[in-house]
């Protein structure tokens, strides 16, 4: 199969008809023929009824990620589906099962396998994968039993039913900037529906939960697979209250990074066990190292609820770090951590040769690229290497007739590209002010496949939002600075930050401000 027009061809053989199909399926599917060759049909049925997924997988090679990326359809490894199928099992028997976001089909087969006289609903957003997932169900003899719903799964319903349902699968991973606004406002709604608080900065998985919480009743329970951001960002504490309250937590199996759970893209994977309204003493978690370990997810170290209760990091119940050295303090009681300033609009607000008229006094030599702190070896003393972001003030009338004059030329040509209409421009008054923060004595990188690089700031830079400053709360000489900047390059390690897949590990401010290290009079000594 070389495109989508294949995919779909041979998802129509193997249904063999097309009565049932939603209006987007059959927009998508009107001028396509199903002109698949005999012996090749039967082959793609063995394949599918051996427990493969021809189908999804050729719609993984044919779509390629950053495609995959908007709609947050990763396909999970049959590992991974086997174990929380099996965990399933061993929690009772449904008689209802639901995949919010089902693909190609893989938890719906195996949990309808493993529970046969359970009805099954596979929800479903994408037409071609729902004519996927169709064909799959139809080569297992499964028709009778499902029920597809092309729809996002934050907008249907289900009917009550006497037993309990299993809420099963991978919900999309949808970072929130591609999140519709009155999405953002359903979730916020959703939240305080069931009692609790959220941020509209969540991704779309935790969207999810707060929709199944919504549906379930008592005695439901389920396990799903996500990133597994939400142990420890702001955001995630929506999460976090859910499972503490109501949702029933379970269990909780993260997995190393490297173990990559999603392939082709970048995010960890932490797999959520749950039973509704059944809440537990402690809530059974367990770092994973390989996929291959994960059995029936029985595994773990018990952790009692007032303990995760009292923690913003769950990570680190999961995969705790080193004691704290006597004598210590978090970095946050020596230095304020602030992520540079956001322009909004790069190419207009970085200096290049349409800010050549502009008076030297609004354009400020700024660190707005990671590899520059790389190469300065720990210390940054020659600004003239930087380039220089266009800083203006909020009221023009401080600059000269001659300056000003040069600026509002400058900002008609700013118009022209777009610069008033972006997102930052649009929430901060005057819009051409980009206010960039004062020279921190120390700045580092924030996001690699290494540890931060802390590195001196002995020219005065600025830096923008690829990087991040550290300020003092109170007045520290140059030798303390360059002890504390020495300690952190020697002693802060990856493990400090939040690891994606692939080993890629960022650094929030609160996570660094959180890094244990010696007292100001030890650094002194």
């Amino acid at each position: 199969m070389q495109n989508e027009k294949d995919l779909i061809s041979v998802a129509l053989a193997l249904l063999g008809q097309r009565t049932g199909l939603s209006t987007r399926e059959v927009r998508l599917s009107s001028r396509v023929k199903p002109l698949v060759s005999r012996p090749l049909l039967t082959r793609f049925r063995r394949a599918i009824r051996a427990g493969g997924d021809p189908l999804g997988e050729a719609f993984s090679t044919i779509r390629s990620p950053a495609e995959r990326r908007t709609l947050g359809a990763t396909y999970t490894p049959s590992a991974i589906v086997r174990s929380m199928v099996r965990w399933a099992g061993s929690l009772g028997t449904p008689v209802r099962i639901v995949d919010p976001g089902a693909g190609s089909g893989r938890f719906i087969i195996a949990a309808a396998k493993r529970f046969p006289r359970a009805r099954l609903v596979a929800v479903e957003t994408d037409p071609l994968a729902a004519l996927i997932l169709r064909a799959n169900v139809a080569a297992l003899g499964l028709t009778r039993r499902t029920t597809l719903i092309v729809s996002d799964f934050r907008e249907i319903e289900l009917p009550r039913v006497d037993g309990s349902t299993l809420f099963i699968g991978n919900p999309p991973y949808v970072r929130h900037h591609n999140i519709d606004v009155d999405w953002k406002e359903w979730f916020a709604d959703a939240a305080a529906g069931l009692g609790f608080r959220a941020s509209r900065l969540a991704g779309l998985h935790v969207h999810f939960f707060v929709k199944t919480m919504q549906l379930a009743q008592n005695r439901d329970f389920g396990a799903f697979i996500t990133s597994a951001e939400w142990l420890d960002v702001n955001y995630g504490s929506a999460m976090r209250r859910l499972l503490a309250d109501g949702m029933g937590g379970v269990a909780l199996h993260v997995l190393d990074p490297r173990a990559m759970p999603f392939a082709g893209a970048a995010t960890t994977g932490a797999i959520t066990c749950f039973h509704v309204g059944m809440r537990s003493a402690s809530l059974l978690v367990r770092a994973v190292e390989d996929i291959s370990t994960l059995g029936a997810l029985s595994a773990g170290t018990p952790v009692p609820w007032p303990t995760l209760e009292s923690s913003s990091r769950w990570s680190t119940i999961v995969r705790p770090g080193p004691p704290v050295p006597p004598g210590y303090v978090e970095l946050g009681e020596v230095c304020r951590v602030h992520r540079g300033q956001v322009t909004g609009s790069n190419h207009v607000w970085i200096a290049g040769d349409h800010a050549t008229d502009l008076p030297a006094n609004v354009l400020k030599p700024t660190v707005t690229k990671a590899r520059e702190l790389l190469r300065a070896n720990g210390t940054l003393e020659d600004r003239s290497a930087l380039r220089c972001v266009v800083d203006l003030p909020e009221d023009l009338d401080e600059l000269t007739d001659e300056a000003k004059e040069a600026v509002q030329r400058f900002l008609r040509w700013a118009r022209t590209e777009g610069a008033h209409e972006s997102y930052i421009a649009r929430h901060r008054r005057p819009w051409w002010a980009v206010n960039l923060r004062a020279p921190a004595p120390i700045i580092c990188t924030y996001m690699a496949r290494r540890p931060p690089a802390f590195v001196r700031n002995l020219c005065g830079a600025r830096h923008i939002n690829i990087a991040h400053g550290l300020y003092p709360r109170e007045t520290l000489g140059n030798g303390v600075l360059d002890a504390l900047a020495t300690w952190l390059t020697d002693n802060v390690g990856i493990e400090s930050g939040r690891t994606y897949a692939g080993g890629l590990t960022k650094f929030e401010p609160g996570e660094l401000e959180r890094v244990w290290v010696p007292k100001i009079e030890d650094l002194h000594a």
